[in-house]
């Protein structure tokens, strides 16, 4: 690694970068397995003091006009994108994306703090008319206060952008943990806050370890929001901690996305489709093709198609621009997805391209696994009911529609699903009659930040992107306001 690479990473709070005061931690490249930089681990003590610098800062940030916001959120936009090479090859050193996808996602990056700018003249509340004359009712939207998010490992640099930039246009303050295995992109992020002039207080970013660090940011009364992206485990353990405080919780969880082809669908962009959203960031996304189903008239002929276009995918360096697959972000998260592989061809699944980790690996020492096709699954094996979160795909056929969708809802995941099909009535029925958070008809994702990003049942509650994700950051606050003079007491409907 070159000599830079080699540089202390500091974290920020109330303004200030700061060591941790319980020690450091080794961040692990997943290319080649070796520890590259040492990064802070804030100790208890730390993730209070980054709470109380918010709520001190939270009252002068949340009187500042909405277009003053604005103003700093456009200039970070604008230094995400002078230092976007930087930031991707910290994203692929860290994570191990390929840099064509880590550039994609720093591209998104700057574009939620453009898109949240927006906002500055488009918070509206209502005035409502009273019951009395010289009277009005007023519904204003404020500030929810002190915002602590704790986001994972598989989108370090884009996810910090999705929570802070909503936060800063509503008013809010934040505390930001990013994922131990991967902090360093929201520590490059904390710089280019600074940089742009982000008050001593309104972002905070704290690194350390989830048991620690993001006990305390759940638990605190300080804190008026807690929004996190991660497991379901993760998910279900925070909202018990927040239920101490009655402290709402925007949780963005686990997903089983089924990836529906009928028998008429556009057989060519179906595979290309099917392939891209199971393949991406080495299927480590949310909203991946999980399990994919295929109308058995073109069962083989798509089955066939999926492995000759598996088989021609490169798996490699992510640091060079023809890599399609890097490696998985960890040796544990690589030996998880291993284990539930060995589970389903226990289980009687056949491996229709054996995939696997490659006989001679890109770069010793990394954590590697070749894109793998399983057949002969049913909907209750642990393949097709848990998330794989890999580049492992179980392809299953069915024979009618309706089975499809029951197929598809008998899971406790309910984020994104895709269709792919020319008819319209089925497009319109699978809105209906598909009970998931989105829906993908005839394309992939990734979301778009307009939209909502919401899942069903244990896939989370609350939810992120657009107007409707910048509600979470908000609280409505009700004003009665009497302009006439009359005595109160005089308007008062039951006699108190």
């Amino acid at each position: 690694m070159a000599a830079e690479d080699k540089k202390s990473h500091l974290m920020l709070i109330d303004g200030k970068f700061v060591a941790g005061e319980a020690g450091t931690r080794s961040v692990i490249n997943p290319a080649n397995g070796k520890a590259f930089v040492d990064v802070p681990e804030a100790s208890p003590d730390q993730a209070r003091q980054a709470i109380e610098a918010a709520r001190r800062a939270q009252k002068a940030w949340g009187l500042k006009s909405p277009l003053a916001r604005a103003a700093i959120m456009k200039r970070i936009a604008v230094l995400i994108r002078q230092n976007a090479r930087h930031l991707a090859e910290v994203v692929v050193r860290e994570q191990g994306k390929p840099i064509n996808e880590a550039i994609g996602e720093v591209g998104g990056a700057a574009e939620f703090f453009d898109y949240y700018a927006e906002f500055a003249r488009r918070i509206q509340g209502e005035i409502l008319p009273s019951d009395y004359a010289g009277e009005q009712v007023w519904i204003q939207r404020v500030p929810i206060g002190v915002v602590a998010a704790i986001i994972p490992w598989n989108y370090p640099s884009a996810l910090v952008s999705r929570k802070v930039a909503p936060a800063m246009i509503a008013g809010d303050t934040i505390v930001l943990k990013p994922h131990e295995d991967t902090p360093l992109s929201a520590l490059e992020m904390a710089r280019i806050f600074v940089e742009a002039g982000v008050p001593a207080g309104v972002v905070n970013i704290l690194t350390g370890r989830g048991e620690t660090i993001g006990e305390v940011l759940c638990t605190e009364p300080g804190v008026d929001l807690i929004t996190m992206t991660g497991s379901v485990p993760t998910g279900k353990r925070i909202m018990a901690n927040a239920s101490s405080n009655l402290t709402p919780v925007s949780l963005e969880l686990g997903g089983k996305a089924p990836f529906i082809v009928l028998a008429d669908a556009d057989l060519d962009l179906a595979v290309r489709s099917a392939a891209t959203s199971r393949y991406m960031n080495c299927g480590q996304v949310c909203i991946c093709n999980e399990r994919t189903l295929v109308h058995r008239s073109i069962y083989d002929q798509f089955v066939a198609r999926f492995v000759e276009f598996s088989k021609s995918l490169v798996v490699g360096d992510p640091m060079q621009a023809n890599t399609d697959i890097g490696p998985k972000v960890s040796r544990e998260e690589l030996e998880k997805v291993e284990a539930v592989l060995a589970e389903a061809v226990a289980g009687g699944a056949t491996l229709a391209l054996a995939g696997g980790r490659p006989t001679r690996a890109p770069i010793d020492g990394g954590y590697w696994l070749n894109p793998t096709v399983l057949t002969d699954v049913t909907p209750d094996m642990p393949i097709m009911t848990r998330e794989i979160f890999g580049p492992v795909v179980p392809i299953m056929p069915f024979d009618t529609f309706e089975e499809a969708v029951s197929i598809t809802n008998a899971s406790r995941y309910g984020l994104s699903a895709y269709l792919f099909t020319n008819d319209l009535g089925r497009v319109m029925n699978a809105v209906n009659e598909v009970s998931f958070g989105e829906i993908y008809v005839n394309r992939i994702g990734p979301e778009m930040l307009q939209g909502f990003h919401v899942g069903f049942r244990e896939s989370g509650l609350g939810g992120d992107d657009g107007v409707h994700g910048l509600e979470s950051y908000m609280r409505k606050k009700t004003v009665y306001v009497n302009y006439s003079g009359a005595a109160t007491a005089a308007l008062m409907p039951y006699g108190r």
